[in-house]
C-alpha cells in the first residue's frame, strides 16, 4: 500500500557521506550502504528525488578562499555532484532500482537535462530521480538546489541526511549536554542561527511552506525511521 503522507520526498545527501571512512573521494561500501537504505523506502512505494553535494570531491567556497575564482570553483563543485550522482545511480541499479540522473548542466553522455515536468513524470512512473549539477548557477549551495528541486517536483518534504539525529542547540559532538529539538519553526532556525541549511535555503522553505526533516543518515533503517517517528529526527515547519 502506498503511503498517503509524505508520498513524494526529496532526499538531500552531503557528498562527504559518500567518502565513508576516507577523507575524500567515493567509497564503494558507503555507496552500497546508502543505496540499501534508499531502496528500503523505495520498496514501500515512496517517490524519491535525490540531490547530492560534491564536498567529498570539490568544495567551491573553500578553494575560493585560497585564491581560486569563486565562479570557477562553484562550477567544478557542480561537476563533482554529477560524479556522485552517477556513482549512486550505479549502486541503486545494482539493487534493482529504476533510476534517472538529471543534470542542470548539460552532459548528455551521463545524464538527462533537468526538466521539471519530465522529472515529475519519472517519479510518477516509479523511478528514483537523482538531480545533479546544483541549480546550474554559481553562488548557490546544494542545500538551496535541493530545496528548489523539491518545491519544483511538488515533494511533500525535504529530508536532510546528516551525521546527527536532528537539530541541536549546540554541537552534540563537543557538548554532551546539547539539547535536541523535536520540532522547530523556520523563524526559530533563522533567529537562533542554527546551522541546518544556508539562509537562502531556509527562506525558500519558509516562503513555500516546505517542511524540512533533519535526521542521521548513518543509522540503520534511518530514512524509514525518520519518516515514521520524531524520535529519530527534527521537523522544521
Amino acid at each position: 500500500m502506498q503511503p498517503q503522507k509524505n508520498k513524494r520526498i526529496l532526499l538531500k545527501i552531503s557528498g562527504e557521506m559518500l567518502s565513508g571512512t576516507q577523507d575524500f573521494g567515493l567509497e564503494p561500501d558507503a555507496l552500497e550502504i546508502y543505496a540499501k537504505k534508499i531502496k528500503t523506502v523505495y520498496d514501500k512505494g515512496y517517490q524519491i528525488g535525490i540531490v547530492i553535494g560534491g564536498g567529498n570531491i570539490f568544495r567551491g567556497m573553500s578553494v575560493a578562499a585560497k585564491g581560486m575564482d569563486r565562479v570557477a570553483g562553484d562550477y567544478l563543485g557542480m561537476l563533482a555532484t554529477i560524479m556522485n550522482s552517477v556513482a549512486l545511480q550505479s549502486a541503486l541499479e545494482k539493487l534493482g532500482c529504476n533510476t534517472r540522473v538529471m543534470s542542470a548542466i548539460t552532459i548528455t553522455q551521463l545524464a538527462e537535462p533537468y526538466i521539471r515536468r519530465k522529472a515529475a513524470r519519472h517519479l510518477d512512473k516509479g523511478r528514483i530521480v537523482i538531480m545533479a549539477g546544483g541549480t546550474g548557477n554559481p553562488y548557490f549551495t546544494t542545500d538551496t538546489a535541493a530545496v528548489l528541486r523539491g518545491i519544483e517536483i511538488n515533494a511533500d518534504i525535504i529530508m536532510k541526511g546528516t551525521k546527527v539525529d536532528g537539530v541541536y542547540d549546540k554541537d552534540p559532538v563537543k557538548f554532551p549536554d546539547a539539547k535536541r529539538y523535536e520540532e522547530l519553526t523556520y523563524k526559530e532556525v533563522i533567529n537562533n542561527e542554527l546551522k541546518v541549511m544556508d539562509l537562502t535555503a531556509i527562506t525558500l522553505c519558509q516562503e513555500n511552506n516546505f517542511p524540512i526533516l533533519v535526521f542521521n543518515l548513518k543509522h540503520e533503517n534511518s530514512i524509514n525511521n525518520a519518516l515514521e517517528s520524531r524520535k529519530y529526527a527534527t521537523i522544521i515547519n
